[in-house]
């Protein structure tokens, strides 16, 4: 897919992942909607003015990916926007504390509703669009959390895991209309996410569990992100990005 003119969605977009998602998009010509609960005013604005370097221009708009009203809303302010969305990256997320024992099933319902549910909701008011322009992709983040079993977050790496198979079943529903849906799975990647652990996690996550010995960067992510987007022979795959953490076996 050429993105030059193209509208991307990117949900979560105002930090971390999502946000140099929107910006590798906003270099290449797109014109990007993101969302986010309530975001740091300067990091959105630094954002936009990114943007606008490259010529491109950046909607946010204010919306909580759990909630079904919002998810139709965003399709509906970006299309009311500029009339099409080609991209949907569904970046949207946060940690879910909590081992088998201590999952509350508020928790546990929430981390279906922001991880989950918010796909099938995203998807089903944007890709009627994407079929009327014979085109689209979509894709989703999953975590290496989701392809091992991590203690103390049951309901995380439950969500997570189920991502993968949702790219795999959307991608080969929606094949007929070209419209191409794949999954990345980060590993410790430095964002706002990561800011809760201590140095001591921090310096065993580096010397001990990711093989290459550093973090990852959301720029890291985001140029995976945009392969996946703009090479049209790839669709129903989930992409390892996390310094080979997930390969280990010691």
């Amino acid at each position: 897919m050429e993105l030059a003119g193209k509208v991307c969605l990117v949900t979560g977009g105002t930090s971390g992942i999502g946000a140099a998602t929107a910006l590798a998009f906003a270099m290449r010509g797109a014109r990007v909607a993101v969302t986010g609960r309530s975001p740091a005013r300067e990091s959105l604005e630094a954002l936009k003015d990114s943007a606008a370097n490259y010529g491109s221009e950046i909607l946010y708009i204010q919306a909580d990916a759990a909630k079904h009203e919002d998810c139709k809303r965003t399709v509906t302010q970006t299309l009311d926007r500029w009339g099409r969305i080609d991209v949907l990256v569904h970046a949207a997320g946060a940690a879910v504390p909590g081992g088998f024992f201590e999952i509350t099933d508020e928790s546990w319902n929430s981390a279906f509703d922001v991880h989950v549910h918010a796909v099938l909701r995203l998807a089903r008011a944007a890709v009627p669009n994407m079929m009327k322009q014979g085109e689209g992709a979509i894709v989703l983040i999953g975590s290496a959390a989701g392809h091992r079993g991590c203690l103390g977050a049951i309901a995380y790496g439950v969500v997570k895991g189920a991502l993968p198979q949702f790219a795999r079943v959307l991608a080969r529903e929606l094949a007929e209309y070209n419209i191409r849906v794949n999954c990345v799975s980060p590993g410790i990647i430095r964002t706002p996410f990561q800011d809760a652990l201590t140095p001591a996690q921090v310096e065993n996550n580096i010397r001990n569990r990711i093989p290459l010995h550093r973090e990852g960067k959301p720029e890291d992510v985001a140029r995976c992100i945009l392969e996946l987007v703009e090479n049209d022979f790839i669709t129903g795959q989930d992409l390892a990005i996390d310094g080979g953490m997930t390969m280990r076996i010691v």
